[in-house]
């Protein structure tokens, strides 16, 4: 249960003075609904304002602040033309305050003649004259101190101004209690830090408060590693059931090659956790095509030989049906019943597969988060593994532990390379196994960047692909985020390609419904059609060996670590692989670079690291667009900085400071609940 300390924190926005429906609607958009989304939505810059008393023309381009006298008001000779009102500074000298697209009865109320009113804005110099356009502030002389020479800037919605935002964290800052201290006293005293209610409002009041920064920066990673503490501290102390499997079903399998040694490693690794009766908690990466979905396989057959059940977990439906078709390929001709559940099942085919689990008939489940459902019961499961992990939560990694009588082992599976960094701040109760080597028979992928300009140059070397009996990604771009505007960029191209093509491009977007899905992709696999268009679904879409080409359009608005895996759906047959990113014309020095990167480098873990360093472990790891909560107060170069002092400090409070029960670990215990870290305390207390 959240302190009774936090409660003013937690309000909902509604009983904020001035919100309404309408101011409501754009504080929704960014995801401020509590006093507490506003208190950490963090300036993301500021304004240095120079309060003068006299106007000069080499102050022109600065923001500044000053006590003007309106004397004229100059309406433009047309509707569109600009209003303009002409004052006076206390020395004579003149200035232009201009308005667009306003009333005229605006500024003139704003601004009545000959009444002196302390004025802000951006000095420009228009000829030889100077003039502030839309000036930020127009206040009465006794007001003028409200304004601040350093001004913090928030990200906006539209309907939403600045003011109006400055407004809102003051109020959210005055609910801010001042907390009990978490931070071990010798880290504290050493770096220097304010305690934590003076330096969140510090930040808000001085944006360029690196201290203050970083000290809320610790606090949010500190909170990330303590709960993650917390979770392994349960798992271990839960007794988990020792699984050896004798080999029989594994040296049963027919592989067309030798596993890599990665592989091998990885294969050993998990065989090794899993003989032991503390559960598994290990997190395997690895690029797409790297062969994790084998190394699965040989975890959950080592299960089933030893007389228990397993269960793999995908985040979408379509990659839970991969992963079941490919698992039956793999087992094929084994004694081993393979099953899967999802919402599609229905009826006595779900009753079906429900009574199979329960008597132990079906010997691996494959399915989405159906199979954590209350109605689905194992009989003895041994072994959870989840898919694309990132897409989960840190209490819904523990959730499957709750449908066996003792804790199972869990592997969870990543296809986006996590750099050091990450790996701690997201999964550091977990042990890591990673798979960088490729398995034979993987061809190394050409990568081209093109400008969008030379698209009928793109389609002509599509159609000789074709022609030459390949088949090829077309890859739409991100519109903007939301699922409509990529579902329209994709159907748009769909079309234009079908003028060329006819009826050999096929369509999947994510709008589409599962069976619609399942059909254009198995018409892709069976080579039906030549051309899918596509948009990021296809990250976990069907294994095409004859697909050697990769078009991915709008190159420039995907992150690194995505195009990384985009590409990766290439290379898998015996034909020279090409990926072409297609690149907006006009490419800033920053995109130009990415792109060059992904043309010179197929290390996923390297364009990983530059991929953190340029869009933050939110986007990169797709948390932003699952609905996880990703870091809302830490950048990327403060994860890197911190993370292993708030390792330590964790370590230091759990192992030396008598856990949560001390009186240090008491204030931990309010932080864990500020960062809604709770899942870990119910936790521990349920551990």
């Amino acid at each position: 249960m959240r302190p009774d300390i936090l409660n003013p924190l937690f309000a909902e926005i509604s009983l904020f003075k001035g919100v309404g429906p309408a101011l409501a609607r754009p504080l929704e958009r960014l995801g401020l609904a509590r006093a507490v989304d506003l208190a950490f939505h963090l300036p993301v810059s500021w304004v240095d304002r120079k309060l003068t008393d006299s106007l000069d023309m080499a102050d022109a381009g600065r923001v500044i602040g000053t006590m003007l006298t309106p004397v004229e008001y100059r309406a433009g000779g047309s509707a569109r033309a600009p209003f303009r009102v002409q004052a006076l500074d206390g020395q004579g000298h003149g200035v232009s305050l201009v308005y667009f697209g306003k009333n005229s009865g605006w500024p003139r109320k704003l601004l009545p003649l000959n009444e002196p009113k302390f004025v802000s804005g951006k000095l420009e110099a228009y000829g030889d004259n100077l003039q502030i356009v839309h000036p930020d502030h127009v206040l009465p002389p006794e007001e003028a101190d409200s304004v601040p020479s350093r001004e913090a800037i928030y990200g906006l919605s539209e309907g939403l101004t600045n003011n109006r935002m400055r407004d809102l964290a003051a109020q959210a800052l005055g609910r801010a209690p001042d907390l009990p201290e978490w931070i071990e006293p010798s880290l504290l005293a050493g770096k220097g830090w304010a305690r934590w209610r003076d330096a969140l409002a510090r930040v808000h009041v001085d944006p360029a408060d690196a201290k203050a920064r970083e000290r809320l920066a610790y606090d949010e990673i500190f909170a990330g590693q303590l709960a993650l503490m917390l979770v392994r501290q349960s798992s271990r102390r839960r007794r988990g059931v020792p699984i050896e499997g004798d080999g029989r079903l594994r040296a049963m399998l027919k592989l067309p090659f030798a596993p890599t040694g990665a592989q091998r490693r990885a294969m050993g690794e998990i065989e090794g956790d899993m003989a032991q009766a503390t559960p598994m908690l290990r997190l395997l990466q690895g690029d797409v095509g790297s062969g994790k979905t084998l190394v699965a396989l040989m975890a959950l057959l080592n299960a089933v030989e030893a007389g228990m059940q397993g269960a793999m977990l995908a985040p979408t439906e379509i990659l839970a049906r991969q992963h079941f078709d490919t698992l039956r390929k793999m087992a094929a001709g084994l004694p081993v019943e393979i099953a899967i559940l999802t919402g599609r099942e229905k009826g006595k085919v779900r009753e079906a597969t429900l009574m199979g689990l329960a008597d132990g008939s079906i010997d691996i489940l494959v399915g989405t988060h159906a199979i954590f459902q209350e109605a689905v019961r194992y009989k003895r499961l041994g072994l959870a593994v989840i898919d694309e992990q990132h897409r989960f939560g840190v209490a819904q990694r523990m959730m499957l532990a709750n449908k066996a009588e003792r804790a199972p082992h869990l592997l969870v599976m990543t296809a986006t390379p996590i750099p050091r960094t990450l790996t701690l701040t997201y999964y550091g109760e977990m042990d890591v196994s990673r798979l960088d080597e490729m398995p034979p028979g993987r061809q190394p992928i050409q990568t081209l960047v093109m400008s969008a300009s030379r698209l009928e140059e793109v389609v002509e070397a599509l159609a000789r692909h074709v022609e030459g009996g390949g088949q090829a990604y077309w890859v739409c771009p991100l519109v903007e985020e939301s699922e409509t505007s990529d579902q329209a960029a994709a159907e748009a191209r769909a079309e234009s390609l079908k003028l060329r093509f006819g009826n050999a491009v096929g369509l999947v977007h994510g709008r589409m419904k599962g069976p619609e899905k399942d059909a254009a992709m198995a018409a892709f696999a069976a080579n039906r059609t030549q051309v899918l268009v596509a948009t990021t679904v296809i990250e976990v879409g069907v294994d095409v060996p004859n697909s050697s080409l990769i078009i991915i359009e709008g190159a420039d608005r995907f992150g690194l670590a995505q195009l990384h895996q985009l590409r990766g759906r290439v290379g898998r047959g015996d034909k020279p692989s090409v990926c072409i990113l297609l690149r907006g014309n006009a490419l800033g020095e920053t995109s130009r670079a990415r792109l060059a990167l992904m043309r010179e480098s197929n290390d996923g873990f390297r364009i990983a690291e530059e991929d953190l360093k340029l869009r933050g472990a939110g986007e990169m790891l797709g948390t932003r667009q699952s609905g996880e909560a990703a870091m809302k107060l830490a950048t990327p170069e403060h994860m890197a900085a911190l993370v292993d002092a708030a390792r330590d400090d964790a370590h230091l409070l759990i192992e030396r400071d008598g856990g949560l029960d001390s009186e240090r670990g008491q204030a931990a215990r309010i932080c864990l609940y500020l960062f809604e870290k709770d899942a870990a305390v119910g936790l521990l207390r349920g551990g």
